[in-house]
């Protein structure tokens, strides 16, 4: 879905109903109205929901089609799903609950949130696992069909918060969901097991009614979805109204919400709501029509990764070909061969899946072709979290390899921002002839916000010349092609194409001779050539790191990769309550900006927050000789911009 939105505007203050160190309201910027019906209709200026429950109860798609019609309707937002690490996790435990968080406003916004308004709690589990992140004050709707005895002891209930006083602090609207579902949809003949699937579109229809969203996309959506199966389309479009008309005649709930559009907070142009998955796979699309060149992806599935894998597969109308390999080996040694055959080559994975490719990159490093690399970061070690979000393998991007094998690093800030960074990770890979890390997280693959579609005018030229003919003379007057003669900018090799008459050169992963590629074990040789190799990224033209800095400030926060959002909302939040600060963020983590060094040594504190234990605080600590300050969190979940800007406020008073 797009939307179109008109005329820039100052940013918006996430923070203005937040107290540094205090508890949140839970909501702001309310005026009311009546309807004609005698409800109320508050004005809102921007709302978390989130919705909970089993697995199988649908809660990502739901998530997903409330926000795909928030998109629609012109709001900005932005997106948390949360997804259990099994498969299928036992029905109404604590390690089956899944939950989706979706933050909109009617302003800019960078996070999905530090604690939900809303809660919609499918069954005890659900409620139990997020009960903690719900503020005083907050709407909780529960499906009280799954409050029954065995259902509340399996997660510890004793006794039932709907009924103990536990929950007074909230407004609670006990909803029997399952029941009024089934109820709904009785004249589709249905089993009740099917019908009571359709309790998350019940949900749905009510969340809708409740915050004026748009309806005729989520019912186009259930009927192209079940369009070979039309009488479960309909009984879920039957769901979905049913939740709207009970939310709309029941006095249950005697308010309803409007959140406008977010009309003056971006520039002009189209807009749809796009996930980092989804921007990266454009982005590499893009990459390929921008160079004329096949793209190839080598891939073998992994969470959260896969989805790449799946997107790409849809495009073979773009020149791109899809290889799902047996294991992660295999998958980036035929990305490799499709580069030296001349293609785009590309390799999705996570930690796991880098650290089996590693002898691979460094091949691709040795044969000096260009790859790109993408590490859709997870919680590690081994398996460690595979459905939450860490960025801990900047480390194994940089240094993962036997020897010297230097890489560029790469890495976006938002999800929308990913899209932008397959196109400069391609940038550097073939304009260097390397391969390219590209370091996105589960955070960002799996959040959305809305994406301004560029013109194709504004994107880069990146068409790469491969050889043709001689590009050596000999002393005796013969002319040979030296697959090891470079640029003297840029000092990439010639890209030969396999096949082209003349072009015969040696390759393999035995250390080539300088210029000739000949195989070569001569002491000098091999120094010149490792140093030659670090000299081309060294020298890769990345831009000037920028610092936001308008009054001046004595402390810096420096940050990285997916931590961006939450670290912007606290700089906004702390600049709100007088407190000077600067804010810069990487892109480019290897090389590092040609003025990274000049700008850290400007400032009397520097702050680096990251999902890892100080891995580029240590990196900065030991090229630059800055005292960085880490702050680290490794729980699985982004930070949370009150908890990043106490945080901050304590290194300023410091």
């Amino acid at each position: 879905m797009t939307s179109q939105v008109s005329s820039a505007a100052e940013m918006a203050d996430e923070a203005n109903d937040a107290v540094l160190g205090g508890q949140r309201a839970p909501l702001s910027g309310t005026t009311g109205t009546t309807e004609g019906d005698g409800k109320e209709v508050r004005r809102l200026d921007r709302v978390i929901i989130r919705f909970a429950g089993d697995s199988g109860d649908g809660m990502q798609l739901t998530g997903d089609r409330f926000t795909s019609e928030t998109a629609s309707f012109g709001n900005d937002l932005s997106t948390l799903p949360n997804f259990p690490a099994e498969i299928r996790a036992p029905a109404g435990t604590l390690p089956g609950v899944s939950s989706f968080q979706l933050h909109f406003a009617d302003h800019d916004i960078l996070t999905p949130g530090d604690a939900p308004n809303v809660l919609v709690a499918m069954n005890p589990a659900a409620l139990k696992a997020n009960i903690d992140d719900v503020p005083r004050g907050a709407e909780i709707i529960v499906n009280t069909d799954e409050f029954t005895k065995r259902p509340m002891a399996k997660v510890g209930y004793e006794t039932s918060p709907l009924e103990d006083g536990s929950l007074e602090a909230y407004n609670v609207h006990p909803v029997p969901l399952t029941t009024l579902t089934i109820e709904a949809l009785k004249e589709f003949g249905l089993s009740r097991k099917e019908a009571e699937r359709s309790k998350n579109m019940f949900a749905l229809g009510l969340l809708s009614w409740m915050y004026h969203r748009p309806t005729e996309g989520t019912e186009t959506f259930l009927r192209q979805k079940f369009a070979k199966k039309p009488q479960i389309a309909e009984a879920n479009v039957a769901a979905f109204r049913a939740g709207w008309n009970f939310g709309e005649t029941t006095e249950d709930f005697a308010v309803s919400y409007e959140v406008a559009p977010a009309s003056q907070a971006f520039p002009t142009g189209t807009y749809r709501n796009i996930s980092g998955n989804l921007a990266l796979s454009y982005g590499l699309i893009a990459a390929g029509q921008l160079a004329d060149l096949p793209l190839y992806l080598g891939s073998y599935p992994i969470t959260p990764a896969s989805d790449i894998l799946h997107e790409l597969s849809r495009h073979k109308n773009f020149g791109v070909r899809t290889f799902q390999a047996e294991d992660e080996i295999a998958g980036i040694g035929a990305a490799l061969g499709a580069a030296f055959g001349g293609a785009l080559g590309v390799t999705t994975t996570s930690g796991p899946g880098v650290a089996l490719k590693s002898e691979t990159i460094g091949l691709a490093v040795s044969l000096e072709l260009p790859l790109l690399i993408i590490d859709i970061q997870r919680g590690g070690p081994s398996t460690g979290l595979p459905t939450k979000t860490e960025q801990a393998d900047l480390l194994q991007a940089m240094y993962g390899r036997n020897g010297e094998a230097p890489v560029p690093i790469v890495a976006p800030q938002t999800p929308a921002d990913c899209f932008d960074a397959a196109i400069d990770a391609a940038r550097i890979a073939l304009t260097y002839r390397t391969p390219v890390f590209l370091l996105s997280d589960g955070y960002l693959a799996n959040g959305s916000e809305p994406w301004r579609i560029p013109e194709t005018s504004s994107l880069p030229d990146l068409t790469t010349p491969f050889a043709t003919g001689p590009n050596h003379t000999l002393a005796d007057g013969t002319e040979v092609f030296w697959p090891y003669k470079r640029d003297p900018r840029t000092l990439a090799r010639p890209w030969a194409i396999p096949g082209t008459p003349g072009l015969e050169h040696r390759i393999g992963g035995i250390e080539k001779q300088d210029g000739t590629g000949n195989i070569s074990y001569d002491p000098a040789n091999h120094d010149l050539m490792v140093r030659t190799r670090q000299a081309k990224v060294d020298n890769i033209e990345v831009p000037d790191l920028v610092v936001d800095d308008p009054a001046g400030a004595r402390t810096l926060v420096l940050g990285w990769g997916s931590t961006y959002g939450p670290i912007t909302a606290a700089v906004r939040r702390l600049r709100a309550a007088g407190q000077p600060i600067a804010q810069a963020h990487l892109r480019h983590l290897n090389p590092f900006p040609g003025n990274l060094g000049e700008v850290l040594k400007s400032y009397d504190k520097v702050v680096v927050p990251e999902m890892n234990l100080g891995q580029l605080a240590m990196l900065l600590r030991a090229k630059y000789l800055v005292d960085a300050h880490s702050y680290n969190q490794v729980n699985g979940m982004p930070f949370k911009a009150e908890q990043l800007a106490t945080a901050l406020k304590e290194a300023i008073d410091a």
